[in-house]
């Protein structure tokens, strides 16, 4: 039966207060706060490093938490760890499978972990592999070996699924099949807490993100409000040699809300590129300044996550 709290509503599918964590004198988590409503594709993004996944590690019971609590679906893991695990389905950065077991053996030895099961036959068709169930996990594709991960998770016919970067290394074809399951997952209720460094993925599943730093939630929200915290539609970068612009003159600029220098590179929030291009062409050639790269692109998470830190996610 499913918790509720004193008012009858559901209590969320995850509730984090206050979480702390260290090693030594690194603090991996920082008195993190975080909520995830029943039903909900949640996403903790972020470089590498910032405390995701010691996060989600401690939210599947895997590691311990310094300080703070943390609920799973209104149940914690000191007083009810077997229930926890039956509920929620994992999947780690890189999952260690037996190579010499079949894809089927594979999910048929996970299935007898649980109490409550999803058939051999309807998780392999539910992750695509069904021209691979005979096949040992050891000839699998990268991309394959995670859908076969996935199927692990799915097999105990979980309530809450941790995903912890399920794409990295993958190729855009892998990567685009796992989206779709993860699509599927959610198409069905299920609720998912994803931990991911690459934005274009998040802005795709995620109903709802947050943007981790250093161990602590720097911003939070639906992947449209946090892009829309940037007051801009577009973004402008450029590199220049010979003298530096001089930021006041690109403010100046016709649709100009922002300017961002690097030495002789410069990052422009713009709301209307038809205005802005020609007059910084126009400012670069009075100034005779010889324009090195130029790329625009319309505002992403990514975008959100330079204006906060100065930093972009491959540099942090």
């Amino acid at each position: 039966m499913a918790a509720t709290t004193p008012s009858g509503a559901l209590e969320p599918a995850l509730s984090i207060r206050g979480l702390e964590k260290r090693y030594g004198e690194v603090v991996a988590v920082a008195g993190l706060d975080l909520e995830v409503a029943r039903g909900e594709c949640f996403g903790l993004l972020g470089p590498n490093g910032a405390g995701k996944t010691t996060t989600i590690e401690i939210c599947e019971g895997l590691n311990e938490a310094d300080r703070g609590e943390v609920r799973i679906l209104g149940m914690t893991h000191r007083e009810h760890p077997a229930e926890i695990r039956a509920s929620i389905g994992i999947s780690l950065q890189e999952t260690q499978l037996s190579e010499k077991l079949t894809v089927e053996e594979t999910i048929a030895l996970f299935r007898s972990f649980y109490p409550r099961r999803r058939s051999v036959d309807d998780v392999v068709a539910a992750v695509q592999l069904g021209e691979k169930r005979r096949a040992r996990v050891g000839q699998l594709s990268g991309g394959q070996k995670q859908r076969l991960a996935l199927a692990c998770a799915l097999v105990g016919d979980p309530q809450l699924f941790f995903l912890d970067e399920p794409t990295t290394g993958l190729d855009p074809q892998s990567r685009r099949q796992l989206w779709d399951l993860i699509e599927g997952f959610k198409a069905q209720g299920r609720t998912v807490l994803i931990t991911t460094h690459y934005m274009d993925e998040a802005e795709q599943l995620c109903d709802r993100v947050a943007i981790v730093d250093h161990g602590k939630i720097i911003a939070q929200g639906t992947p449209r409000e946090l892009i829309a915290l940037l007051g801009t539609e577009h973004v402008v970068e450029f590199g220049i040699e010979g003298a530096p612009v001089a930021e006041s003159d690109l403010a100046a600029l016709p649709g100009v809300t922002s300017v961002r220098r690097s030495e002789q590179h410069y990052r422009l929030g713009v709301l209307q590129l038809h205005q802005t291009i020609p007059a910084l062409l126009g400012l670069l050639g009075d100034r005779v300044s010889a324009l090195t790269e130029l790329t625009t692109h319309t505002a992403t998470l990514e975008d959100v996550f330079v204006h906060l830190t100065g930093r972009h996610l491959r540099d942090a």
